[in-house]
């Protein structure tokens, strides 16, 4: 890896190194461009891509477009952008079998005859899914990042935080590019490890900076996914939408604490059934599809058999399955549990639900185009409408690989048709102030009390109204800290999650219907 340089330009800019951004970078780095990915992390561990379990959506032989679709549209509450399914279903099996299975060999589980190892999860009508074992994310992003590394004309910056996106509007020098068409030509990116602040140019910028679970209380996702792309993105004026509909996965490890370790679908995919503590196996009450019914349905049911059963969780049984199988399949998640004292061979995983996925984000096209110019975005921080209301089991990661793909190969042909205006723009000005800790600490937990408590799984008009009185001043106050303080990760992370939580927050209030994963009560 390359030390950067004071000021940088550079053809792509991409802002995280999740799948969508790996599959990004490589595909524009194959169209013959220069690229600078950048990583908030030393690699891509951390990443919601990396820790994703359960697997992503193959092709199975029985498969019809029909079938394919009628499985996200039912899901998605029939909000789902058919179109983007169908991008999904005819480039999907072609780009993991050309990139992931041919070129990076991942290593996916096999059955006895040498195909691809096929399972089912909630609310698919068929085994659709590959996997490798219970860390398909990991698997993928291992060897995808260490190709990336390879690749000459792609420069990975680790430690390095997005502040803003650069808008022509916004920070150009030249004050004559305000009746520019609202352009966006780089970001202030703020470098970890020397604690300095640096513009980098770029002819075309991606965001891919993922999610935003952290701003609940309880979540599956890890430590960066603060909503920090959402953010930037409204400060630049591109639009967003579906911001409302934040997917809870149901079934995570319960604990004292506020980490929750994923216990993927494929649990439940593989024969798992949900029993409240009286044994019983309650979501046949609730879903024809039982344990498999979609996940926004699930969670609500787990929370309502929790309140009427008066216990912190429900159990999640696969003990019909032998230890050897168990240890096989899922070492992972087996390992996990044993560590704390529950062995799923012979006993239910205590399971509650947690902040898991954004089915909205920034709107964009097929190819990942917002409505800034030069500016795309990819992953789960993008909304292409793909998962509607609510969110398919391991749709996630087929997304991360297509549009990340085809939105990479479309920036050599957009750079060729727009006229590219690279500002000079101001060198970034450092604050002096020391972070008060104890700010900082109280206005994080007030975001993550308040979105659990009040803009959670079940809303109403009056948790949503307390909700605003609280992170209005919230945002006010955290805005006035930011613009005095030394900048660091945190300081950054905190004015986006004040950001981000008010516009998860005012689509919620717009939104009097309830549909997926906004539901409301009243």
């Amino acid at each position: 890896m390359k030390s950067a340089e004071p000021f940088s330009e550079t053809d792509v800019l991409v802002i995280g190194s999740g799948l969508a951004g790996c599959a990004a970078s490589y595909a524009a780095a194959q169209m013959g461009l220069q690229v600078i990915l950048l990583s908030i992390n030393k690699d891509s561990n951390l990443s919601s891509s990396y820790q994703a379990q359960g697997g992503i959506i193959y092709r199975n032989p029985q498969d019809t477009y029909k079938d394919f679709l009628d499985d996200f549209q039912r899901t998605g509450a029939d909000l789902v952008n058919e179109k983007m399914v169908k991008t999904v279903y005819e480039n999907g099996p072609r780009l993991i079998d050309e990139i992931l299975i041919n070129d990076l060999k991942v290593p996916f589980d096999r059955t006895e005859t040498g195909e691809i190892a096929l399972t089912r999860e909630g609310s698919h009508i068929r085994e659709r899914i590959a996997f490798v074992k219970d860390y398909t994310g990991r698997a993928i992003l291992e060897r995808f990042y260490d190709r990336l590394k390879q690749v000459s004309n792609i420069e990975i910056l680790p430690n390095t935080t997005c502040v803003d996106l650069i808008t022509l509007a916004h920070h150009s020098l030249d004050s004559l590019h305000i009746y520019e068409p609202s352009t966006c030509a780089g970001a202030y990116v703020y470098f970890q490890d020397s604690d300095e602040t640096h513009p980098i140019l770029a002819k075309m910028t991606i965001l891919a900076s993922g999610g935003l679970g952290r701003l609940y209380l309880h979540t599956s996702n890890p430590h960066h996914a603060r909503g920090d792309g959402y953010a930037m993105a409204y400060r630049a004026g591109a639009r967003l939408m579906n911001m409302e509909y934040i997917q809870f996965h149901p079934t995570t490890l319960f604990s004292t604490d506020d980490e929750r370790f994923l216990i993927s679908e494929a649990v439940r995919g593989e024969g798992g059934i949900l029993r409240n503590k009286y044994g019983e196996d309650f979501m046949p009450l609730y879903h024809p599809l039982g344990s498999l019914a979609p996940r926004d349905i699930v969670a609500r049911s787990i929370m309502q058999e929790i309140s009427r059963t008066g216990t912190p969780f429900v159990y999640l049984d696969i003990t019909h399955k032998s230890t050897t199988w168990l240890k096989q399949r899922f070492p992972q998640i087996y390992e996990k549990c044993l560590a704390v004292k529950v062995d799923m061979a012979t006993e239910g995983i205590p399971v509650v639900p947690a902040a898991h996925y954004e089915c909205g984000g920034v709107a964009v096209d097929g190819l990942g185009n917002t409505t800034i110019r030069r500016l795309k975005a990819v992953g789960e921080v993008a909304c292409t409408g793909l998962h509607g209301a609510n969110r398919l089991a391991s749709s996630s990661l087929l997304e991360c690989l297509v549009f990340g793909t085809l939105t990479g190969r479309d920036c050599l042909e957009r750079i060729r048709q727009d006229e590219i205006i690279m500002p000079a723009v101001a060198l970034w000005k450092e604050e002096t102030e020391p972070l008060d800790p104890d700010l900082f600490q109280q206005d994080r937990l007030t975001i993550k009390h308040t979105m659990w408590n009040y803009v959670g799984i079940v809303r109403t008009a009056r948790k949503l109204e307390r909700a605003g009185g609280i992170l209005w001043r919230l945002q006010r106050d955290v805005e006035k800290f930011y613009a005095h303080s030394q900048l660091n990760d945190e300081t950054i992370g905190l004015r986006n999650a004040a950001t981000t939580s008010m516009l998860i927050l005012h689509a919620a209030r717009l939104n009097k219907t309830s549909r997926g994963c906004h539901y409301r009560i009243d």
